[in-house]
């Protein structure tokens, strides 16, 4: 039988790498944040320990559930972790950012996203012109490989095209911008997101990784337990 892996901090159960899900308690009334890290990263990444190690000293736990899948597949994922905790607020990052939003979308659940992509289908066509420039492809070419082992294909690009992000619930999203990011159009995700009705912070500089976020978790903690 097949299990999905995800890692877990807690203030009360001591540390260890990873958790079965079947290991949660069902039905949490803790607040629970579901960090969904992005493309080329991991349940380990920079972001996602930092606000675990945060959340943990105000008694949140955490948990970092590996989206390098297919896009079903991660929403699968995050609708069950969604089912188990349903005081749970969604903290995404770049792609984390634009399942967080569709999450949002689906199931009401609170989200606070960091330099979120809002469509994927056009950021990702970079690969098509870095790779297979004038060729014929199916939905099934493999038109990049995450460092995570994520084969993204030619047809995925059409799901993302489908879900189009709408962001019905945008009392229940926060969005922090760094207006220098250099991989997504920081001003375009301001606007869209903006005309949804959503709280954006936009911050002048920075990077697409916000390599500041130390001094920016605070806020995103902040906003995570005014959702409560």
């Amino acid at each position: 039988m097949a299990f999905d892996l995800f890692i877990i901090y807690s203030p009360v159960v001591p540390f260890c790498d990873t958790y079965y899900n079947t290991h949660l308690t069902m039905h949490k009334t803790t607040m629970t944040i579901i960090y969904l890290h992005g493309l080329d990263s991991d349940p380990n990444a920079n972001k996602a320990i930092i606000t675990a190690d945060h959340a943990k000293g105000l008694g949140i736990d955490t948990l970092r559930p590996d989206l390098n899948c297919p896009p079903d597949d991660v929403v699968a994922k995050l609708l069950n972790l969604i089912k188990e905790n349903p005081n749970a607020v969604l903290v995404g990052s770049s792609l984390g950012g634009y399942f967080a939003t569709l999450l949002s979308d689906m199931t009401g659940t609170p989200a606070v996203l960091l330099n979120p992509s809002i469509r994927p289908d056009l950021s990702f066509q970079r690969f098509l012109m870095d790779n297979f420039d004038g060729q014929t492809l199916t939905d099934d070419t493999v038109i990049y490989t995450t460092t995570g082992c994520w084969q993204i294909r030619y047809g995925d690009l059409a799901w993302f095209e489908k879900h189009r992000l709408t962001a019905k619930n945008p009392q229940k999203i926060k969005v922090l911008l760094k207006m220098g990011d250099e991989l997504l159009d920081a001003h375009a995700t301001q606007a869209f997101f903006e005309s949804c009705g959503a709280d954006v912070v936009a911050q002048d500089g920075g990077d697409h990784r916000m390599s500041d976020y130390k001094e920016q978790v605070g806020l995103v903690l902040e906003w995570v337990r005014a959702f409560n």
